[in-house]
């Protein structure tokens, strides 16, 4: 069976390191805001040239506390895209808003040329969601972002690595939110997630409401560093296991980037003669492929036939936002959001992670040839 992801081959590959690793910040006796921690966040800004930042529990967490830092709550709206993964929404309605959903275009991106239709007087923030691996057109958001005077908050947790105009996704909004994930270009081997931002100001706060709401940057504040809280916080830490991990996986993620877009561009040859919707690279935009992402009407049916030929695959998002229970009372208009609910019922993830082999993408795509001719 070739898996969609295992994080076994890259701990068999790395094991050595990371359990040195791992029993140095366990023999350190700090388990949170230790070196490990200071380390990687200082890393992490340094190699993506953001000034601020800070490390969180999770990417979910990444987006409440900046939704929270920029003053979002009740009554506020906060335009995205309608094809995301659900913490993207779980995020905004648990800071106290609404989400108003946007539609995607042909690269299941957030369709800029419609955002500007449903911004109102309640519109208070705008998340791009950089999804698969490539950018939103940001240049159009943030003209949209400065005419009416809404703050961006970007969705970096599929993209990190990836540059829009050779600058990094998460530098080009007020704050840019990560996941590590296991999964995802930069993955923990448990939560984690990130916050940049170029800002002083809202790194003062992110830091504060990452832990309570206690001050721990502002210097003329009388209770720095004292167990109180000068406003209502959260408790979302990353742990020093973990900044661990990271700070040794940091090192190596131009290479991981590097391997998957190796992979793509052999799906890209091997699929070029088939009828599937490949993925396509826009000007002034860099992939990092964190997903493959192709596109067939029969999906389904394509689904089943790989599996029964021992290939995994996964469908990133079956179900738009706006066709969830969870979320029902999201006003929408369907007939705007057609697109992202065409796309979900075709879309097919394949296998890509750097250590998956040449010969088992040639494989896939051999069996995938094959099962499209006799579909």
């Amino acid at each position: 069976m070739i898996k969609f992801w295992s994080y076994k081959r890259e701990y068999t590959k790395y094991s050595k390191q990371l359990t040195k690793n791992i029993k140095k910040s366990i023999n350190s006796g700090t388990i949170f805001f230790g070196n490990e921690l200071k380390n990687f966040e200082k890393n992490f800004i340094k190699k993506y040239n953001s000034k601020y930042g800070i490390a969180v529990g999770s990417g979910t967490d990444a987006l409440l506390i900046s939704l929270k830092a920029i003053g979002v709550g009740k009554g506020d709206e906060i335009i995205t895209a309608a094809n995301t993964a659900i913490p993207t929404i779980s995020a905004i309605i648990n800071a106290g808003a609404t989400p108003r959903l946007v539609d995607i275009d042909k690269n299941y991106l957030i369709d800029v040329n419609k955002i500007e239709k449903e911004i109102n007087k309640k519109t208070k923030a705008i998340i791009p969601v950089h999804l698969y691996g490539q950018s939103c057109d940001m240049d159009k958001i943030v003209k949209i972002s400065k005419k009416y005077n809404i703050k961006i908050i970007e969705d970096c947790a599929q993209s990190q690595g990836a540059k829009y105009k050779n600058k990094f996704v998460g530098n080009i909004g007020e704050l840019g939110c990560f996941s590590f994930y296991p999964t995802k270009i930069l993955g923990a081997y448990g939560d984690g997630g990130f916050i940049t931002t170029n800002n002083f100001g809202l790194f003062k706060k992110i830091k504060r409401i990452r832990f309570y709401g206690i001050e721990t940057v502002d210097r003329k504040n009388k209770f720095l560093n004292s167990y109180y809280s000068n406003e209502n916080g959260v408790n979302s830490r990353l742990d020093e296991i973990q900044s661990s991990i990271l700070n040794f996986k940091l090192k190596k993620v131009d290479t991981f980037i590097k391997r998957r877009n190796q992979l793509a561009k052999i799906y890209l040859k091997e699929l070029s003669l088939t009828n599937l919707v490949l993925p396509t690279k826009v000007k002034n935009r860099s992939h990092v492929y964190h997903l493959f992402t192709i596109y067939h009407p029969k999906a389904k049916l394509i689904i089943r036939h790989l599996k029964n030929r021992k290939i995994e695959t996964r469908v990133i998002y079956p179900h738009p936002i706006h066709k969830m229970k969870a979320y029902k009372e999201i006003k929408h208009n369907r007939m705007k959001l057609i697109n992202s609910e065409i796309k979900s019922k075709g879309i097919i993830c394949l296998p890509l992670y750097p250590e998956l082999q040449n010969k088992e993408v040639k494989f896939i795509c051999k069996n995938l040839v094959d099962i499209l001719k006799k579909i």
